[in-house]
């Protein structure tokens, strides 16, 4: 397939489609999850500030007495305060109810009702005045470029009034690093992914194909040989004419002989042209069959009957076996089931020598109807065995068109079985004969 230019190329159109597709949904899927993944971790620091500062502030409360002051007992729960314009201690390694608030990535603001600071606890943002907004969050920048996230609360004192305000951030730095890593991650994963469906699509593209680059080798192998199969008669037919148009004067004979070798050369172009609708239309399912029940062994005697003749003039004998004394039914049509064993039969009695025998055999086993027809004939080598259901197929072209064998025969069987749902079996060995076996399921007792 890949050293046909049109099929290379809709392949590669294939790939390029389904990867390019595919391609877009990984995109959106991974700006998507990382968008979704941001807004959750981002969730999870709001909310994380939100219980730091509520903790902060319900502790704070019952403690506070004088508004725009710190009172002694807010130093007591905070060790680590740090009051504006005193000298701040060491950080305490004593453990306490709010140990939260001194991780070195959060941080407290005491500020007094007009804004200006009075105390802090952790490591604020270096170089940020800080001032009370009407939005309790904001997001902000220290003179370093780093970002940092704060809720500010109103606090009041134990007699129900304005004390001040609280400020409790923390900085962004493992936010942002862990935003940056999934970027990273999806910014390298892309790519092997994209190369991982093209790759699929590749592959994916040549199976889809498989099956139109054999159904077009098909039509390709078909149109030639039927082609071929056209050309002889036509050849022949103007041959005739052309010899009969030289002669100046032609005889009566002359004239009917003529005139016999053009017909038997249109009967085979009709015969021709006849089976190949016939298979044109069986796999379009165009054929709309009347099924009924068929009795088979009235049908395989009739047919025995037929070709005795046949098998007489070539010196063959033909001989029949019938296992069931009850007559066999099947479900179908019978001029298709007579044309499918007549068919067989024929190809039997051409591909036997003189003096060989050939024999027709029909049981029942289980729910099928089966019919084999055997034969000591020329058999059919190993590597012919599995084409010669194949249309114009031939295993000896020049026996076959002594016969008058178009190469559709075996074909034509198949598909007639096909269409009754059976098959069509063949086993053979060269110059040891051959064995077909044809297999109908049976009809139904309410049909019989």
């Amino acid at each position: 397939m890949n050293h046909n230019k049109i099929f290379l190329g809709a392949r590669l159109h294939l790939s390029g489609w389904y990867a390019g597709v595919m391609g877009i949904i990984l995109t959106l899927s991974g700006v998507g999850i990382y968008q979704v993944m941001a807004h959750a971790h981002w969730q999870a620091v709001d909310r994380e500030l939100e219980s730091v500062a509520g903790t902060l502030h319900d502790s704070l409360e019952p403690l506070l007495q004088q508004s725009d002051r710190i009172d002694p007992s807010v130093q007591q729960i905070l060790p680590n305060l740090c009051i504006i314009g005193e000298k701040c201690e060491q950080e305490s390694s004593v453990r306490h109810i709010l140990g939260a608030i001194q991780q070195d990535s959060f941080y407290a603001l005491f500020l007094t009702r007009s804004g200006t600071l009075m105390a802090t606890v952790g490591k604020p943002p270096i170089g940020v005045i800080p001032r009370t907004e009407p939005n309790a969050w904001q997001t902000i920048k220290d003179r370093e470029g780093n970002r940092y996230h704060q809720i500010s609360l109103l606090l009041k004192n134990n007699n129900g009034k304005s004390w001040g305000y609280l400020q409790v951030g923390r900085s962004l730095a493992d936010y942002e690093h862990h935003l940056e890593q999934s970027k990273l991650i999806l910014i390298v994963s892309l790519p092997i992914a994209f190369l991982i469906v093209s790759i699929a699509s590749w592959c994916l593209a040549g199976i889809a194909m498989k099956p139109v680059y054999f159904s077009y080798r098909q039509i390709q192998r078909f149109t030639a040989d039927a082609a071929h199969e056209l050309r002889t008669p036509l050849a022949a037919i103007r041959a005739t004419v052309e010899s009969t148009l030289s002669s100046d004067v032609i005889s009566e004979v002359e004239s009917r002989d003529t005139l016999q070798t053009i017909n038997r050369q249109t009967v085979r172009l009709s015969e021709l042209v006849q089976d190949l609708l016939l298979l044109s239309r069986m796999d379009l399912q165009l054929i709309s069959l009347q099924k009924q029940a068929c009795c088979l062994n009235e049908i395989v005697s009739d047919l025995v009957e037929e070709v005795s003749a046949l098998a007489i003039q070539s010196d063959i004998d033909l001989k029949l076996k019938v296992a069931n004394v009850s007559a066999i039914y099947v479900n179908g049509n019978e001029d298709q089931i007579y044309r499918l064993i007549l068919n067989v039969l024929i190809n039997a009695i051409h591909y036997t020598p003189e003096h060989g025998k050939v024999k027709v055999s029909l049981e029942q086993i289980d729910h099928h109807a089966i019919m084999q027809i055997q034969d000591n004939g020329i058999g059919i080598s190993s590597s012919d065995l599995p084409n010669i259901f194949d249309r114009f197929y031939r295993v000896s072209s020049d026996r076959s068109r002594k016969k008058g064998g178009s190469g559709l025969g075996l074909a034509i069987a198949m598909a007639i079985a096909k269409s009754h749902h059976g098959d069509i079996q063949a086993k053979s060995e060269l110059r040891e004969g051959s064995t077909f076996t044809i297999k109908i399921p049976l009809a139904s007792e309410g049909n019989a």
